[in-house]
């Protein structure tokens, strides 16, 4: 399938996982008594992970993540002219979905914009973590889910169980680090809500200033376990298209 395609399924795809987890988080994580609280969120990540797996994983890969693009670029599972495509499609898919969100959140009478799904270090952790913190546990989570992807989508692998596989551990990982950083391993994700948030309230403008460790953290943990598994458990094969 040719790349304007294949942009487009990572554009809608990113949009839906971007919209599904951080709506989970704006919507429906706090609502009075029935709150989903951090393993609601978390499972809303993860499934909207599976879901996309199932319905682009055929087209494009299912990337839908920086992270995920670059890492299996290293691991010579992508051909590194298509990574810049396929960012720019997800980043434009995860700012439209942020703009969704907030039309739809600011909706209800007395909303602000507050953290809304930010990603953040020191005084904007949920937790209070520092920035190195912060920053090694997106390295290490963004590394083991791009070594999963490979693992998982290996043609040694059980056929048909990948996407399965890479939603769970999508959960597994928002479940350890929301109370760290608000869970990354996704720049594009961050930057969708990043970019609402601070151009909707000027006080909530430390979303952009600390949205370089969103992008950088995941894209070396990405490449990091894209290099590991190629050159620990893959098999030699060339970059497909």
């Amino acid at each position: 399938m040719n790349l304007g395609r294949r942009c487009a399924a990572e554009l809608f795809g990113t949009f839906w996982l971007t919209f599904g987890g951080c709506g989970a988080a704006v919507l429906a994580a706090a609502f009075p008594q029935l709150g989903i609280g951090f393993v609601g969120v978390a499972l809303a990540f993860g499934i909207t992970q599976l879901t996309m797996c199932y319905m682009i994983g055929h087209i494009s890969g299912s990337h839908i993540n920086p992270c995920v693009t670059f890492g299996l670029a290293a691991g010579g599972r992508f051909p590194w002219q298509e990574v810049i495509p396929y960012i720019i499609a997800q980043v434009i898919g995860a700012i439209i979905a942020g703009w969704v969100l907030y039309a739809i959140a600011s909706g209800k009478p007395g909303f602000t914009v507050g953290d809304f799904a930010s990603n953040g270090y020191g005084a904007h952790s949920p937790g209070g973590y520092s920035m190195g913190a912060a920053f090694l546990c997106e390295v290490v989570m963004s590394g083991f889910f791009v070594l999963i992807i490979m693992g998982s989508t290996d043609k040694r692998a059980s056929a048909g169980f990948f996407g399965l596989t890479i939603g769970l551990a999508l959960t597994v990982i928002h479940l350890v680090s929301i109370p760290v950083t608000n869970t990354s391993v996704n720049p594009a994700r961050s930057t969708g809500p990043a970019i609402v948030q601070s151009l909707m309230s000027a006080q909530d403008g430390w979303a952009l200033g600390q949205l370089w460790l969103f992008w950088v953290a995941p894209i070396i943990g990405g490449i990091i376990g894209g290099l590991v598994y190629h050159f620990i458990w893959g098999q030699k094969d060339a970059a497909t298209a």
